[in-house]
């Protein structure tokens, strides 16, 4: 999904408002993606999100419109649009598809709103990107009555960074993005992977919520429905403690019982530490199979690209992905750094190109704002 942000009116700075679960990355973007104003906030205080976004619009040059990332734009949000009454609640509906990010991102929103009401703010769905998958791609085998009333279908997640990552590889290429084939993984606290087709996913790992898909940091990703209907009869789990272990107690943490964070369990798998061991092998496992799973939704293989903070600082996990792809024609024997701007990561003349491409989310949003609003 390209969006031309050359044409129409000039904008003057884009505030973005990324807000995660329990943090907010706040950046100021001129016309030219230079920030001129940053602050990141990894734990919000006790006020919420008020105060602290306040103290920054009182420090950073004035805005002429705020990008807001959300992560489930359901039905109702297909595209980035401009945040009205209509729109903000119809929004409420999705908070329960993404938990853990919807209801802060949208309490994030209420705040700008309320601190900055004369100029547009738009909202920046992650599943834009994906909302062209084709049919096969994104219907569940339910029955068709449960799909239709109940809109259940693939939405995708990390669209804004597949975006980004896709734009930024096809100038890494020297190669026209309407030309290119490309399998892309996002790998962070969530992880996910999805196959580009001339600029347009084509298919993805995640799903109707942000939970399916590779296993991840604390998420489990996707596992046996039979197994959680046997766990919730055998042990009388109830569902909202299923969702919890679901979401917060699976994953590599789950694995390793010590950690989420690879940097972590690479330390530790290389003290012997068993379990960590482990539990990097399922996850790099899962990365691989979640790559040739989407593979079979392109012809051919143009370039590996990696983004989000692992996929960025983690060699030892790109390695491990790209050596056990070969099946694919990737190969390992990768590059072990860590740029900070696109760059290929494998051989000369690999003959399928491994690239490293910086999480450019922000990047993206203000870019799509602009777009939004010159459309």
């Amino acid at each position: 999904m390209e969006v031309d942000v050359m044409t129409g009116p000039v904008l003057g700075p884009v505030l973005v408002l990324d807000a995660g679960s329990s943090s907010l990355h706040l950046v100021v973007l001129d016309e030219k993606d230079r920030a001129l104003a940053r602050r990141d906030l990894d734990a919000l205080p006790d006020g919420g999100a008020g105060p602290a976004l306040e103290e920054f619009l009182g420090t950073c040059p004035p805005v002429s419109a705020c990008g807001h990332r959300l992560v489930h734009g359901g039905p109702h949000l297909r595209r980035p649009a401009v945040v009205d009454e209509t729109l903000r609640t119809l929004l409420d509906a999705v908070a329960d598809l993404a938990p853990l990010h919807v209801p802060p991102a949208l309490a994030v929103l209420d705040e700008a709103r309320r601190l900055l009401p004369d100029v547009p703010h738009v909202a920046c769905p992650d599943t834009a990107f994906h909302r062209d998958l084709p049919e096969p791609a994104r219907t569940y085998a339910l029955p068709r009555e449960w799909n239709r009333r109940h809109g259940l279908r693939r939405y995708g997640f990390h669209g804004l960074s597949y975006a980004y990552a896709s734009r930024r590889a096809a100038e890494l290429l020297g190669r026209p993005l309407s030309d290119l084939h490309l399998l892309v993984t996002h790998l962070g606290g969530g992880c996910s992977a999805c196959a580009v087709r001339g600029g347009v996913s084509v298919d993805t790992t995640m799903g109707f919520t942000p939970l399916e898909g590779m296993a991840m940091s604390s998420r489990s990703g996707t596992v046996d429905p039979g197994m959680l209907l046997w766990l919730q009869q055998e042990t009388g789990v109830g569902p909202r403690r299923l969702e919890e272990v679901l979401m917060r107690e699976s994953g590599l943490l789950g694995l390793s019982g010590t950690s989420g964070d690879t940097r972590e369990l690479v330390r530790a798998r290389t003290a012997g530490d068993a379990d960590a061991a482990l539990a990097l092998d399922v996850f790099t496992l899962g990365v691989r199979r979640g790559l040739a799973g989407v593979a079979a939704s392109l012809d051919r293989v143009d370039a590996l690209v990696f983004t989000g903070e692992i996929g960025e600082d983690q060699p030892e996990v790109r390695e491990d992905v790209a050596a056990g792809l070969t099946v694919l024609g990737v190969e390992g024997g990768l590059l072990p750094t860590n740029p900070t701007e696109p760059a290929p990561v494998s051989a000369p003349g690999a003959a399928v190109p491994v690239l490293v491409v910086p999480t450019g989310e922000v990047r993206q949003i203000a870019r799509e704002t602009r777009a939004c609003l010159r459309s």
